[in-house]
């Protein structure tokens, strides 16, 4: 078994600061906290955002909130 290793130039990187709220955003994303809330609520006709939506809103902003605070 041969390891092969590809060196990336500057050009080929791009760097991204998610921060700590992208992060959990997209650990939210990934275990379907969003789906799982609708399924348990249910969702309404004509209703703009849907309470998964909302919980994901508040968590972000309560860690948002937080980090201001520190």
């Amino acid at each position: 078994m041969q390891n092969h290793v590809e060196m990336l130039s500057k050009q080929e990187i791009e760097i991204q600061n998610i921060d700590h709220l992208g992060i959990v955003a997209k650990i939210v994303n990934a275990i379907g906290l969003v789906e799982i809330i609708n399924n348990l609520i249910g969702e309404e006709k004509g209703e703009k955002i849907n309470p998964g939506h909302v919980v994901k809103v508040m968590i972000l902003n309560g860690l948002r909130f937080i980090a201001l605070l520190g």
